[in-house]
């Protein structure tokens, strides 16, 4: 059956004026004089019989049914993109299409990876950072580094690691540990996608503050730096403050053990086939895990939160 498609180079004006706002700043990106991209547009509105654009002397707008189609050539070009690169690549055993969290991905799996590839050079691994929700369905991924409890319909997983925490600060801030009750009163430094992880720490601690309010950012190790140079009190995962702990940079705020408020996992959807690539680093991440229960018996307490 022929179905008609817009040109590319049309599709890439109209994302490219979309994200950018500007008509002359779409030619500066794609090397076109903006006559060209006029006409691409224009063609685009003739091949679609629909108005795309809202026109005045100064400016050209998407109209709010072209900003919605923009959006659907946006995903169908990156996935082109991506794939593309893969065809490209062409290696052996194919390649994984993986969604990372940034921290975990910079700090556990990135130095862990020359090992598989090692064990197979055949695989290539494409990652990209997610820090919010998303779905298999809609975005180019294999699989997923996942964090929290909820689990995705239509999944299965592969536990990784338990996130041990512990509160810490600028050893300029708190020369020496303090009592939970007194944490409370401090100035607390918050990260965006666990909004509830103090209180659920409190909680664990038999506590209950009112109030905690703070500073937030949206990545750890921005929240270290901020905690590094005594703007407040952080709750970091152990594993990725281990240096800034042994250089003392980042002392503990009290004398309490860490805390288990959630778990990393290797997540991916039940409703395709699994690539033999993912197959490979599956289990070579089981491996992983299995090595590491075995080198350490942690024992903290557990409170499961959300995802990041």
């Amino acid at each position: 059956m022929h179905r008609p498609l817009p040109p590319l180079t049309a599709l890439r004006a109209l994302e490219a004026l979309d994200r950018l706002g500007s008509a002359t700043e779409v030619a500066e990106e794609m090397n076109l004089t903006q006559s060209a991209v006029s006409r691409q547009l224009k063609t685009l509105e003739e091949q679609l019989d629909a108005t795309l654009f809202l026109r005045d002397r100064r400016s050209l707008r998407l109209t709010p049914q072209a900003e919605a189609f923009a959006q659907v050539a946006r995903e169908a070009l990156d996935r082109l993109t991506e794939g593309a690169l893969a065809l490209r690549l062409d290696p052996a055993a194919g390649s994984l299409r993986l969604a990372i969290l940034p921290s975990f991905g910079m700090h556990w799996l990135v130095p862990r990876l020359p090992e598989f590839a090692r064990a197979h050079p055949d695989v290539t691994i494409n990652m990209t950072t997610r820090l919010k929700p998303f779905n298999f369905a809609s975005e180019p991924f294999d699989a997923a580094i996942h964090f929290g409890t909820r689990q995705w319909s239509g999944t299965q997983s592969l536990p990784l690691m338990n996130e041990a925490v512990q509160p810490l600060a600028s050893p300029l801030l708190l020369p020496e540990p303090i009592t939970p009750a007194a944490l409370a009163n401090m100035p607390l430094l918050h990260i965006q996608s666990r909004p509830r992880a103090w209180n659920h720490w409190f909680e664990i601690q038999g506590l209950r503050p009112a109030r905690l309010p703070g500073t937030s950012f949206d990545q750890f190790p921005t929240i270290a730096q901020a905690a590094a140079h005594g703007l407040g009190v952080a709750l970091l995962p152990d594993f990725l403050s281990t240096q800034d702990r042994a250089e003392r940079r980042l002392v503990p705020a009290t004398t309490l053990p860490s805390v288990h408020l959630g778990r990393y996992d290797l997540v991916w959807p039940t409703d395709r086939a699994m690539p033999p690539a993912l197959r490979l680093f599956r289990d070579w991440l089981a491996q992983i895990v299995a090595s590491d229960t075995e080198a350490s018996c942690p024992s903290s307490k557990s409170q499961p939160i959300g995802r990041t």
